[in-house]
């Protein structure tokens, strides 16, 4: 396991990030991103990626490399905000062909340009840089399994949790990471929202197997 900043925000807080590369030939494997954290407000989605790298740090055998980013928005972490600091919704900021400047409700703020905040840029650095196969962000709503592109891992953890498969989350999201990087940037991308106020055990127990149960089909079908 490798520790690295991921990037900063606004008040200069450290994006911290975890690196876990498959031990044989990692550049032929395949590369998962994984974000947790992404609202503030959503603990839900910090605590399954905390445990996941729990999991990651006693015992990591998977066949891959994957980049853990357990609190992508820090500021919001930190104050239970679903916005960062600038009050931006970092997850209608990304540079997205429908980005818009006007926001459904005052929560959904998606900044006075598309990547204004430093979280994305550092994201959108990121992604330009690595040759990435899978992103999964977690968060927490309904209980849902919001794909975009082509993603066999959402039905092992449909298998696991129950939760259903929607390519479509119910609702417009300009400026989402779903947008930018599973249909315009053609990375496969799942947006897995964890039931909202369930008890963190609970997360732990069903959505940390669940994703490694995932992340094993994608030895197996995404490997190069």
């Amino acid at each position: 396991m490798e520790m690295f900043k991921f990037g900063e925000t606004k008040l200069n807080l450290p994006i911290h990030a975890y690196r876990f590369k498959a031990k044989l030939n990692p550049d032929k494997k395949a590369h998962v991103l994984i974000i947790g954290g992404v609202h503030g407000d959503e603990p839900e989605g910090v605590i399954a990626a905390r445990g996941l790298l729990e999991a990651f740090r006693h015992n990591y055998s998977l066949d891959l490399n994957i980049s853990l980013i357990p609190e992508f928005n820090p500021e919001g972490v930190l104050t239970n905000n679903r916005c960062n600091s600038n009050k931006v919704d970092l997850n209608r900021n990304l540079p997205t062909k429908d980005w818009t400047p006007i926001a459904a409700q005052e929560r959904y703020n998606p900044g006075p340009t598309a990547l204004s905040e430093k979280e994305n840029q550092a994201l959108v650095t990121f992604i330009k840089n690595n040759k990435l196969d899978l992103i999964i962000s977690l968060h927490s709503w309904e209980p849902m399994l919001n794909t975009n592109g082509e993603i066999p891992e959402a039905v092992v953890i449909s298998e696991h949790t129950g939760y259903k498969i929607e390519p479509y989350i119910g609702y417009p999201t300009p400026g989402s990471l779903g947008t930018y990087a599973g249909i315009e940037n053609k990375i496969p991308t799942l947006t897995y929202e964890i039931q909202r106020d369930l008890q963190f055990d609970q997360v732990l127990k069903i959505h940390v197997p669940a994703l490694i149960a995932g992340l094993k089909i994608t030895e197996k079908i995404r490997n190069r």
